[in-house]
């Protein structure tokens, strides 16, 4: 079969779940994971066929997708900040919205020593500062055992040394550490806010990383600015990723403790997003 007739089907077959740029984007995606092959090789080479085999691998990611399941889950992987990540269902998978957090980082902190990265997941947070800023010593907490499995492996591959350290942020009473810089992205999700979501969030990224109840949908923020009022060096600062609807109940409880020079930041789609303090 073709190659160029099988695309013609993938497509097709996608249109009535997905935008068709957004199909076609997936088309690619695989075709440059599976094939080692770009969009300009497709159209320069319209005689490209492919095998029974490579249909039934072709046929298998289409049925994983029209059930809603992600591509970067689908191929166990994705790149974020320009770097290769792996991904499964234990990890939220990274968001351009997260790219901008870390850029405003680095931004914000050229000289940091110490940098601690809570609710880690991919690690690609943490991993990211720590490859623009190798001087930086960076530590990773995450509560779930699987994710960090994952994120010790991405350290790996973007050959980076990370501590990680397994605790759940919510019971930590105190480490012998203190940093230049605290960053979170917690879950911040309320439980009303599920009948926004897409069937390929809800049903598939780890509802842990995701989900709070509704009565207390602060709960990570609260803990972690405590936290970082123990263990934030002089002039440290705090970084978040936010819950849009929440910024300014998010700003209020900082400023309750008294952090300093709160900064709210939109995303690139507009939205409230992050939050940057210091002590």
């Amino acid at each position: 079969m073709l190659l160029k007739e099988y695309k013609t089907y993938f497509i097709t077959k996608l249109e009535p779940l997905y935008d068709v740029l957004e199909a076609e984007s997936f088309f690619y995606i695989v075709l440059e994971s599976y094939h080692k092959l770009k969009r300009i090789d497709v159209a320069l080479q319209p005689n490209l066929e492919i095998t029974l085999e490579q249909k039934s691998y072709w046929d298998k990611v289409l049925q994983q997708l029209q059930n809603y399941k992600p591509i970067q889950y689908i191929l166990g992987k994705t790149e974020f900040f320009g770097l290769p990540f792996y991904v499964n269902e234990n990890t939220l998978i990274p968001r351009p919205e997260t790219e901008e957090l870390v850029d405003w980082i680095l931004q914000s902190l050229p000289k940091a020593q110490s940098v601690l990265d809570i609710g880690t997941g991919s690690g690609c947070i943490a991993i990211s500062l720590k490859k623009n800023m190798p001087q930086v010593k960076v530590y990773a907490l995450d509560v779930s055992e699987q994710a960090l499995k994952i994120a010790e492996q991405n350290a790996q591959v973007n050959n980076v040394d990370i501590q990680f350290i397994q605790q759940n942020i919510l019971v930590l009473q105190d480490i012998p550490l203190s940093f230049d810089c605290i960053v979170s992205n917690p879950p911040y999700v309320r439980e009303l806010e599920k009948a926004t979501m897409k069937p390929n969030v809800l049903n598939f990224e780890p509802h842990l990383a995701l989900f709070v109840e509704d009565t207390d949908a602060l709960l990570f923020y609260r803990k972690i600015a405590h936290f970082a009022l123990k263990h934030l060096k002089p002039n440290g600062k705090l970084f978040f990723e936010i819950n849009q609807y929440l910024a300014q109940e998010t700003i209020a409880m900082l400023a309750a403790l008294n952090f300093k020079n709160i900064q709210l930041k939109k995303d690139i789609y507009n939205n409230d997003r992050m939050i940057q303090c210091s002590l």
